[in-house]
C-alpha cells in the first residue's frame, strides 16, 4: 500500500474516531426541541408545512450538518479563527445603519445575494470566541483585575454600542448578558463584580429615561405598571401570551386546537411568541417537558466545558452555553410578563434562519470542545490574529 493510501485510511481512522467521541445524548436533546418547534410552527399555520414548518425544516437540517461538521473541526482551527470572526462580524455590523434592510422600525439585516444574514447573530458566537482567545492568552492573576480588563470590556461594548444604534435592544442585551458571562468564568474579581452589579442597578433609571428609544421605554414601563394598564397598546403583546399560556391548564388543549394561536390572537405567534402558543396546546405537563429538555441540553454544555483540558475550549462552551441560557431565560421571562418584550426568540423553536443557525454552530462548537477535550492549544501572547 502506498504512503498516500496509507495516509488516506489513517485520516478515515481518524475522522471515524472523533465522530464517536460526539455527544450523542446533546445531539439527540437538541434534535428534539428542534422538532417540537417545527411541529409547533406545522400545527399554528393550521396544520400546513407553509409558511413555516417546511422552511424551518430545511434550516434546521443544515443546523445539524453545521453542527456535526463542526465537531470534527481541530480546536486548534478555532482558536485561529476566533480574531477574525469578531471582526468580520463587528464589520457586518459596522455598516448595518447604512446599507442594512429596514423592517419593524429597525436596521438589522443585510441582504447578501438570495441571503439575508443578521449580523448581531454572528457576533454572538464571534464575541465568545474573541474573548476565550483573549483569556488564553493571560495569567489568571491578569483575569482578575489588571488594566488588560479594558479590552474585554472594549470586546463587549463596542458590538454592544452598534446593536443598540440599530435598533436592537434584546440582542444588545444578549451580548452584554454573554460578555459578562465570559469575564466571570474567566476569574474575575468578586469585588469587581459586586462593584459592577451596584453601579449596573444604578445606572438603570438613566438608561431607561435617556437611552432607550420611546416604544422601548414604554414596553419597560408598561411590564412595572401591568399589561392591563394599556391592554391594546403596550401590553397587548403580554396580554395575549400570558391568556394562551393560562388556557392551556395541565394537559393542554391539544396538538392544533389553541384557540389563541390558532385564531391569531397570540402576536408574533410563530417567533417571539411560540412558547405560549406550546402552552396553549400542551399545557404545563408539556412546557415542564420542554424545560427539562432545554436544562438537560444546558448541564450537558457546562459539564462538557468543565472537562476541556485547555482555558480557551473551557471559556468558548461555557460562553456558548450562556447565550443558550440568556435565550431562555429572557424569552420565558418576556412571555409570562416578567420582562419586556425585547424581540427574543425561543432558541431552535422559534421560526428564524440566522438565529436558527447561530444556535446550531453555537453547539456544534460546544460539540467541537467535546471531540478535542484533551488537545491544548496556542496562548495567542502578543498577537490579535
Amino acid at each position: 500500500m502506498t504512503s498516500s493510501a496509507l495516509s488516506q485510511v489513517g485520516e478515515r481512522e481518524r475522522a471515524s474516531v472523533k465522530f464517536a467521541e460526539i455527544d450523542w445524548l446533546l445531539f439527540t436533546v437538541v434534535c428534539l426541541i428542534g422538532a417540537a418547534g417545527i411541529a409547533m410552527l406545522y400545527s399554528i399555520a393550521g396544520s400546513s408545512w407553509k409558511p413555516w414548518a417546511l422552511n424551518q425544516v430545511l434550516r434546521f437540517g443544515v443546523g445539524v450538518v453545521l453542527m456535526l461538521t463542526l465537531a470534527l473541526i481541530s480546536l486548534r482551527v478555532v482558536f485561529f479563527l476566533a480574531y477574525p470572526i469578531y471582526a468580520v462580524a463587528l464589520a457586518l455590523l459596522a455598516v448595518v445603519p447604512f446599507i442594512g434592510t429596514e423592517s419593524h422600525g429597525g436596521r438589522r439585516w443585510l441582504d447578501i445575494g438570495p441571503v439575508q444574514l443578521q449580523p448581531s447573530e454572528l457576533m454572538k458566537i464571534g464575541l465568545v470566541l474573541a474573548l476565550a482567545r483573549f483569556y488564553q492568552g493571560i495569567s489568571a492573576k491578569e483575569a482578575n483585575f489588571s488594566w488588560k480588563l479594558l479590552i474585554p470590556a472594549a470586546l463587549i461594548a463596542v458590538p454592544a454600542g452598534l446593536v443598540k444604534i440599530e435598533p436592537d435592544l434584546g440582542t444588545c442585551i444578549l451580548l452584554l448578558l454573554t460578555g459578562a458571562a465570559v469575564v466571570v468564568l474567566a476569574g474575575l474579581s468578586f469585588r469587581v463584580i459586586a462593584a459592577a452589579v451596584v453601579a449596573g442597578l444604578a445606572s438603570i433609571p438613566v438608561i431607561i429615561e435617556f437611552g432607550l428609544e420611546p416604544y422601548q421605554r414604554e414596553r419597560i414601563m408598561t411590564m412595572f405598571t401591568g399589561h392591563d394598564s394599556d391592554p391594546h397598546g403596550a401590553g397587548f403583546q403580554i396580554k395575549q401570551g400570558i391568556i394562551a399560556m393560562g388556557s392551556g391548564g395541565v394537559l393542554g388543549r391539544g396538538y392544533g386546537l389553541g384557540s389563541q394561536s390558532q385564531l391569531s390572537f397570540v402576536p408574533e405567534k410563530h417567533t417571539d411568541f411560540i412558547f405560549a402558543t406550546f402552552a396553549e396546546e400542551f399545557g404545563f405537563v408539556g412546557c415542564a417537558s420542554i424545560l427539562f429538555l432545554f436544562a438537560l441540553a444546558i448541564f450537558i454544555s457546562l459539564r462538557i466545558a468543565a472537562v476541556s483540558h485547555s482555558h480557551f475550549g473551557r471559556l468558548a462552551a461555557a460562553g456558548v452555553t450562556a447565550t443558550f441560557a440568556a435565550y431562555l431565560m429572557i424569552n420565558g421571562a418576556m412571555v409570562m410578563g416578567l420582562a419586556p418584550v425585547v424581540g427574543i426568540p425561543m432558541p431552535l423553536m422559534s421560526y428564524g434562519g440566522t438565529v436558527m443557525l447561530t444556535v446550531m454552530i453555537g453547539f456544534g462548537l460546544v460539540q467541537c470542545v467535546r471531540v478535542h477535550r484533551y488537545d491544548e492549544v496556542g496562548s495567542g501572547r502578543g498577537t490579535l490574529f
